[in-house]
């Protein structure tokens, strides 16, 4: 049919891109043959084709998809019979997803005719760009490594770090997400995490707590510290040893400033610090000792 040689002969001059001279041949013996003649063999030969690989691609998307999320959960049960580290789950989780929705891309891609190959080719052309332009990005994947091989903190840990507090609730591959003691919910760049400095408070099994009691001028300083050390040893949580420490620690303008320092349990740090402080404050009234206020002494001459 003569409508079948001017299909094949746009394709081919679509296909050629050195002969953009012949286009205007070819549009001019399209717009000069019957609408009728040629639009049913474009639908049959390449609109109907198209359109087949479009629906299977639509089905591999949905299959893709559902797959990703069945290998995930399955990955997660796994790791939660071993009993692997929070931080590895959620860390490894998040790189398989990655992987295989550029994979399903890809897959994808392929179905609908475009050549991977040339693909593959033009983005390692532009890795070097894209690199520079997600340098950020790259440098937090990179810091995720870098925590999940050394584990300065795992999940559950409680740490200070880039002006925040609080427990770590997930490692992703490019952020960490924290948890502050008033329930919001941080998100650090994993970069900025592995480079810089951070305090993790529960590292240890013990930590030292440390108060400053103050009693006025002309108050007993010997009977001060009898009753600080009576109220650390009535409180079972501070240990034993290393004993509790308490000294006289400065002369103030308005105060005598006494030190104390005990050892306890990580969990019962903050526990410890504000029932000590409440029993101090009720007990110092009943044994005669005063909480000085700042206070200015002026002498008029007259």
């Amino acid at each position: 049919m003569e409508n079948d040689s001017i299909v094949n002969e746009v394709a081919n001059v679509i296909k050629d891109d050195t002969a953009i001279e012949n286009m205007a041949d070819a549009v001019h013996r399209i717009a000069s043959t019957p609408f009728s003649e040629w639009f049913p063999e474009l639908i049959k030969t390449y609109i109907v084709p198209l359109g087949i690989k479009i629906a299977i691609a639509v089905v591999v998307l949905l299959l893709g998809r559902w797959l990703i999320k069945l290998l995930k959960k399955g990955l997660g049960r796994m790791m939660e019979r071993r009993k692997a580290d929070p931080s590895l789950s959620t860390f490894l989780m998040s790189l398989v997803s990655a992987l295989l929705t550029f994979f399903l891309i890809l897959a994808i891609i392929g179905i609908l005719g475009i050549n991977t190959s040339s693909l593959v080719a033009l983005l390692a052309s532009a890795g070097l760009a894209i690199g520079m332009a997600l340098s950020g990005t790259l440098q937090n994947f990179a810091g995720g490594v870098m925590i999940m091989l050394f584990k300065p903190f795992r999940v559950g840990d409680f740490i200070s770090a880039q002006g925040y507090e609080g427990f770590v609730s997930e490692i992703q591959i490019f952020n960490t997400h924290l948890l502050t003691t008033d329930n919001k919910s941080v998100i650090l760049p994993n970069g900025a995490l592995s480079t810089g400095t951070m305090t993790v408070f529960s590292k240890q099994e013990t930590r030292r707590v440390d108060w400053v009691f103050s009693i006025a001028y002309g108050d007993d300083y010997d009977h001060a510290k009898t009753v600080l050390k009576r109220l650390c040893d009535s409180d079972k949580r501070i240990m034993k040893t290393p004993e509790v420490f308490i000294e006289l620690l400065k002369l103030n303008d308005s105060s005598v400033d006494i030190t104390v320092r005990a050892w306890v349990s990580t969990a019962d740090y903050w526990g410890v610090y504000f029932s000590l402080n409440e029993r101090v404050y009720k007990t110092f009234a009943a044994e005669g000792l005063n909480i000085p206020f700042p206070q200015m002494d002026v002498h008029v001459k007259s």
